[in-house]
């Protein structure tokens, strides 16, 4: 009964969440959070730096699939040294993988791709978790079987991207292609359901001068679909079906990936089937794979109520502050507009 309570609780959290995003984040004054002045221009003015809710909801969604990693491991008895181990093991190639791959697709330094970081972290990720084993086996006497932790790490993978979708909704990117645009059967059926973005500064307005029209919301149906496969991937993990977890979250959320690159007005390099489709066929197969070469061989037991418990711990409150201010100020700092800022006297206040 407990494993259904923090099911629902943990979706209604996110049915929450995505529904006020849906409705508040294309509007103008979603997309910056701050403009913090860095040089002076004149007496009055400076040029300032744009601080975006683009990083908040990407530190936000990089922190709650952390948070929910931690429960879930903690819950089968991983220790939290290796759960923090694992983490940045993973994280710490991830993170600017995102620019990089995005720069080599797209020939575009200025922009992220969370397709070429999640692409690295798969590729990567059984062979951190066999580092990890070597690590406890060594100084812990512990030992993680492969698939267990790949089901938990793809689980909160669909999650945070799921809600990561917020952010791109926020700055107006990886938007999908005008309604009028369609095939009819799509016109109609995306009639009533449509974003409209407002502000020159978005990126849907300076790329393609879609302002003020009705688009095919991809970034609300991803962030569904993504979010819906991440809680469905907690229940399995849960109920013990780990390798259901991993690869079911690896063919939805990749096969979605390949299928949404069709409906997307962004620049996605210049190819005719994108690098990121690519990247999501080779991922599938290599999951295959890898359950292939790391198969379940051992159920172990849970208790959710131990994991949450994990969270109440100092150290892991730090280690999620920490990263959610690294992720912020990587991903907030705006890099394609600037403000200029000035200050005044309230006189009649003085």
């Amino acid at each position: 009964m407990n494993d259904e309570l923090f099911i629902i609780g943990l979706g209604s959290v996110l049915t929450f969440l995505l529904a006020w995003g849906f409705k508040k984040l294309p509007a103008e004054k979603w997309q910056f959070i701050a403009a913090v002045p860095m040089v002076k221009v004149d007496a009055e003015t400076w040029s300032g730096m744009n601080l975006t809710y683009y990083g908040f909801f990407s530190a936000t969604a990089y922190v709650i699939s952390v948070a929910v990693l931690c429960i879930l491991l903690s819950a089968i008895n991983v220790s939290m040294p290796a759960i923090f181990a694992m983490t940045l093991f993973i994280l710490i190639p991830c993170v600017p993988a995102s620019r990089l791959v995005a720069s080599l697709v797209e020939r575009k330094k200025n922009t992220f791709t969370v397709q070429g970081a999640s692409f690295v972290g798969i590729m990567i990720a059984p062979w951190m978790i066999w580092l990890t084993n070597q690590l406890m086996r060594d100084y812990l006497k512990q030992s993680i079987e492969v698939v267990v932790i790949l089901s938990a790490i793809v689980t909160i993978y669909a999650m945070g991207e799921g809600i990561g979708r917020l952010a791109c909704i926020s700055f107006g990117c990886c938007y999908g292609k005008p309604v009028s645009a369609l095939p009819p059967f799509f016109r109609k059926a995306f009639h009533h359901l449509y974003f409209v973005f407002y502000g020159s500064t978005k990126k849907i307005a300076y790329a393609d001068g879609l302002e003020g029209m009705r688009i095919l919301p991809v970034q609300a149906i991803t962030a569904v679909i993504f979010c819906a496969t991440g809680i469905t991937g907690v229940y399995l993990f849960l109920k013990g079906h780990y390798t259901a977890a991993f690869l079911g979250g690896v063919v939805v959320t990749q096969t979605w990936r390949f299928a949404s690159e069709f409906v997307r007005a962004d620049h996605r390099g210049g190819m005719r089937v994108t690098a990121y489709q690519i990247m999501g066929l080779l991922m599938i197969l290599y999951c295959f794979g890898v359950v292939y070469f790391f198969p379940v061989a051992s159920i172990p037991s849970h208790n959710i109520t131990a994991g949450l418990s994990s969270l109440w711990n100092p150290a892991v409150i730090l280690f999620l502050q920490a990263l959610w201010v690294v992720i912020f100020i990587y991903t907030g700092r705006s890099r394609v507009t600037k403000a200029f800022v000035s200050f005044r006297v309230i006189k009649e206040n003085i």
